[in-house]
């Protein structure tokens, strides 16, 4: 009897069964375990961003409402508010409405509520002055208090907001009346359509009240907040005014199977809220586009993992331990004496011959994993370094552009404040000029009356000192430069300075008598506020020390010292701050300008300084070289220069 042929296949058809199910299941169940968590993070990253959207629009409304209280703010403080005059509040306001177009209508009431002026666009002709008395605006502001509410519709159209913001009297007194303005928001619901031009990709709102009886502030559909019709669905306004925290959001339900994606932010210090909603399909689609992609790469990986256990069931078992030793090496990372293993002409012969081409190119690959790996940190070492340098410079220019508005501020000031007061001190000093004459010609002037003149006279020239050094810092003329040598240009300007009696002048000038190139008259300002400094520190007896010298790598050194007190350590960092200043009398102003000359002409002031032996100031300024073979000059005059070595990486540290 013939021995019945053994069934083949049967240990392959186990095998494949037992790993199926110890490696696919678990892989399948993790998957989608993955697939789930994958979906949840992409809806929550969708929520994420429509709730910095909503903060985003809730700083922009702030900022807009903002933006208008300041301007009444500012306006109070002008002079014709300070000063009660009708007139020139109204050319105030007048100002005010045309910088802002946003105003419809502003209106000044005295402390007890009575209108005395009003201006707006669309008035009519000779309207009666209203009472704020009881008003809740007129009575919040008179308590010192800006008030911002009170939302009504224009014409019963058009979002109009109420600002109200006291007019100030004095330290520790009463206001003495409210300016009241009325703002249009149609500006919102437009800044909302640029955002969301296209309503089937999403819209946007900005709500006040509560769920009961709101008002539609903007919408990015501005016709909707136009009008008494202007609304929300009321699934929306339920989930957004009934919430107690700041900002949320989530999934709402519009009803008729219509789902959203809405977020919420209140807009600060008005309780207002900003929605933002997206159809819930275009902000999930990130997550099904996912689901699906894993979906595919979970069918391939089934598929490769029945057509590799087809392949692994025929191998015996002697190569498998094989190549598992081999492939336990270089999980260790032993690329090196891997394991013989027999390169048979089957399946597993070529699973063995592809193990060695792969253990080659796996060795390969971590080698350029290892060298990308480097290379990639020194990109990134080089990347941060170029990011600290650009932020470094960012801050300077915001840094530059923040004092450059300041300083255009200031000049505003100060001309207005120039103006203002140097009349009334030139009428003074004609006054006090007329009264010497005419009490001269009636037999002579009292000593206590021309002592007390004098006073006047003195006080009308330091005011009028004030005021030059203010208009001197604040107002940025055009440099007009000059070539000069810089020992002759000094001995000029001390020669005609007035140096008290008990002040002596030690001057140690450089003998190769450099050339710079400055403009004069600003230059000139600079060192005699510093000499004028050091003289108010030395007021019983003391030295001014003048000196110059050529520095290396192209820079001259002028040197501008005393023998006061010294500048203590703590204010050091301060003295070249504008408007600071340790006299009982004084702007602060000096040591700014003279930093300032300095920043115009390319160069930079520094301070050395000891306790009782004196201040010494450096400034720093670029060498010239003049042209050979130029035209005479005159005295003190250099020829044109032919280089200038102005490096500002070069310039002297101290």
């Amino acid at each position: 009897m013939e021995p019945k042929p053994k069934s083949r296949g049967k240990l392959a058809y186990k095998f494949l069964f037992w790993f199926l199910l110890v490696s696919l299941a678990p892989m399948g169940l993790v998957g989608w375990h993955l697939i789930g968590i994958s979906q949840e993070t992409l809806k929550s990253e969708s929520l994420r961003n429509q709730q910095s959207i909503a903060s985003g629009f809730s700083e922009v409304t702030a900022n807009f409402v903002s933006k208008f209280q300041n301007s009444l703010t500012i306006a109070v403080r002008l002079e014709g508010f300070a000063k009660d005059e009708r007139g020139a509040q109204e050319r105030d306001l007048n100002r005010v409405m045309q910088q802002s177009p946003e105003f419809l209508e502003l209106a000044v009431a005295d402390p007890r509520g009575k209108e005395v002026v009003r201006m707006g666009r669309y008035l009519a002709a000779e309207s009666e002055m209203r009472d704020f008395y009881d008003q809740l605006p007129f009575t919040i502001a008179m308590k010192g208090q800006a008030y911002v509410g009170g939302l009504a519709r224009f014409q019963g159209l058009y979002p109009m907001l109420t600002i109200a913001v006291p007019i100030p009297a004095g330290p520790n007194a009463p206001p003495k009346g409210v300016l009241i303005g009325k703002v249009s928001l149609s500006g919102l619901s437009q800044n909302l359509k640029d955002e969301f031009p296209e309503k089937e990709k999403g819209e946007a709102a900005v709500v006040a009240g509560d769920a009961r009886d709101f008002f539609l502030v903007a919408h990015s559909d501005p016709g909707l907040a136009y009008g008494t019709s202007g609304t929300l669905p009321q699934a929306v306004a339920k989930a957004i005014l009934t919430q107690s925290s700041k900002r949320g959001g989530g999934e709402i339900d519009l009803g008729e199977g219509r789902l959203v994606l809405g977020a919420f932010a209140e807009v600060k210090d008005l309780g207002w809220v900003v929605y933002v909603q997206q159809p819930i399909e275009n902000a999930y689609l990130a997550a099904r586009q996912m689901k699906y992609q894993v979906l595919r790469v979970l069918l391939g990986v089934v598929a490769a993992t029945l057509l590799l256990s087809l392949a692994v069931a025929g191998h015996i078992i002697q190569p498998i331990k094989a190549l598992q030793q081999a492939a336990e090496r270089l999980t260790a990372g032993q690329f090196e004496d891997l394991p013989e293993m027999t390169l048979t002409n089957d399946e597993i012969g070529d699973l063995a011959q592809s193990f060695i081409q792969m253990s080659d190119s796996l060795k390969e690959k971590t080698g350029e994993l290892l060298h990308a790996k480097e290379e990639l940190t020194k990109y990134g070492r080089d990347l941060e370094r170029r990011v600290e340098s650009r932020t470094r410079e960012l801050k300077a220019a915001q840094d530059e552009l923040i004092k450059k508005e300041r300083l255009a501020a200031i000049g505003q000031m100060a001309s207005v404040v120039g103006h203002e007061i140097r009349n009334p001190l030139a009428v003074i000093n004609n006054s006090i000029f007329f009264i010497k004459t005419k009490m001269g010609k009636e037999g002579g002037v009292d000593p206590k009356v021309e002592r007390h003149i004098s006073i006047i006279q003195s006080e009308v020239k330091q005011a009028n000192s004030i005021i030059d050094e203010i208009l001197t810092y604040s107002r940025s003329r055009e440099m007009k430069p000059e070539a000069l040598r810089v020992n002759h240009w000094l001995e000029e300007l001390l020669s005609v300075y007035p140096f008290p009696p008990h002040i002596h002048v030690a001057k140690k000038l450089d003998t190769r008598d450099p050339v710079v190139v400055i403009d004069p008259d600003e230059m000139k300002q600079a060192v005699r506020n510093l000499i004028g400094n050091g003289i108010e520190v030395m007021p019983q007896q003391g030295s001014v020390r003048v000196g110059t010298e050529v520095m290396e790598k192209g820079w001259v050194r002028l040197d501008i010292g005393d023998t006061g007190p010294g500048i203590p350590p703590e204010i050091l960092d301060k003295i070249f701050t504008p408007f600071y200043t340790t006299k009982a009398r004084g702007t602060g102003l000096g040591l700014a300008v003279v930093k300032k000359v300095m920043d115009r002409h390319g160069g930079r002031v520094d301070v050395t300084t000891e306790a009782g032996r004196g201040s010494v100031f450096h400034l720093f300024l670029p060498l010239v070289t003049p042209a050979v073979g130029g035209p005479a000059a005159a005295p003190g005059q250099a020829a044109l220069p032919q280089t200038m070595t102005r490096r500002a990486d070069d310039l002297p540290r101290g």
